[in-house]
């Protein structure tokens, strides 16, 4: 969507100067005139709307820092949703997150900026597709992650991030006595956690468009243009690439890592914009960055977001009784405590 025709008078750039103080690393100066009314107009329209925007790691840093209200990773964002008060809220990331906010806060008016913002792994299974698998596998739990639809999530036992999936399996094993669970859809995280656990996986076959790309190799050449590189992965790259990486986990694991331990150069094993986000609170460090770009995520812009907001669209919408169970679902897995919790209790 282009931007709306809005000035960058100087009142504008006034009251948009420390946002742009914060982002001028990633930012370069000349688009910013072009950013400002837009992040202007977006920020008082919340205001005046009572709303929220909740943003993805792997959105635009002018989104992720200049707009947004909660940021972070789906656990986080699905956290945040279920807290808020506010009377709308804007999705600035792909479909599932917002039927997601919409399952947890079904009173509330959930928007998303383009009804084309989906996910390459929440259309590889249907609602059917698990029905089948549960009748393939009587008695066997269902782990659905949280990058599914809200009708895969109503016919799942509990959810899953890629932050707390090896807790989730070990929970709902241990909760319904089974040594063997099935976790959709991705089936490379689900090979990840099953690296990690006794637990028997039984995978299907979704991937990320995303993090399949990435390989072995790729990880070999960057070490070798780049001398000292620390490579960090998410969880839904091939097993070859996370063996092949220093650390595996999810977008706030590698932001925690990054903030702990600072490494001088470091590449990012996911979506592109993760880095430059990143780069922001993070001055001294190097990154290097192999671009693969999410085009669901990449759908949602400034202009958008501020259209959403105005015109309130594109309003989600699920089904009572489906909204019921996946709530149910993703509950459960807000409740889950990291392992090390439980063993020490």
């Amino acid at each position: 969507m282009p931007m709306p025709q809005l000035s960058y008078t100087p009142e504008v750039a006034a009251e948009t100067a420390p946002l742009y103080e914060r982002v001028k690393r990633v930012i370069p100066e000349i688009e910013w005139p072009v950013f400002a009314p837009c992040i202007s107009a977006i920020n008082r329209v919340k205001r005046e709307k009572r709303a929220v925007i909740l943003a993805h790691n792997y959105m635009t840093p002018e989104i992720y820092h200049c707009v947004a209200d909660f940021v972070g990773d789906s656990l986080q964002l699905a956290r945040e949703a279920a807290k808020t008060d506010a009377g709308i809220i804007v999705q600035a990331g792909v479909r599932f997150m917002a039927e997601t906010a919409k399952v947890l806060s079904p009173e509330k008016k959930v928007l998303i900026p383009d009804e084309l913002a989906g996910c390459s792994l929440a259309s590889s299974i249907t609602a059917r597709d698990v029905r089948a698998l549960k009748r393939a596998h009587p008695g066997l739990p269902v782990v659905s992650y949280v990058n599914t639809s809200a009708e895969v999530k109503a016919e799942s036992d509990i959810c899953c991030t890629s932050a707390n999936a090896a807790d989730v399996v070990e929970f709902i094993a241990a909760e319904r006595g089974v040594e063997s669970v099935i976790m959709i859809p991705d089936e490379y995280l689900a090979r990840n956690v099953a690296a990690q656990t006794p637990i028997n996986i039984i995978t299907w076959n979704g991937h990320c468009e995303v993090h399949e790309r990435f390989s072995a190799a790729d990880i070999r050449e960057l070490r070798s243009a780049h001398s000292g590189l620390v490579v960090l992965a998410h969880p839904e790259c091939p097993p070859e690439v996370i063996a092949a990486a220093d650390f595996a986990g999810s977008t706030a694991a590698m932001g925690n890592y990054i903030t702990s331990k600072k490494p001088a150069r470091v590449a990012l094993i996911t979506e592109c914009s993760m880095s430059d986000n990143l780069a922001v609170d993070a001055p001294s460090v190097e990154f290097i960055r192999p671009c693969n770009l999410c085009p669901h995520m990449k759908r949602i812009t400034l202009a958008g977001i501020l259209e959403a907001l105005q015109r309130e669209r594109i309003e989600i919408t699920v089904d009572p009784l489906v909204s019921v169970r996946a709530r149910a679902a993703v509950e459960a897995m807000l409740k889950v405590r990291p392992r090390a919790q439980r063993r020490a209790a």
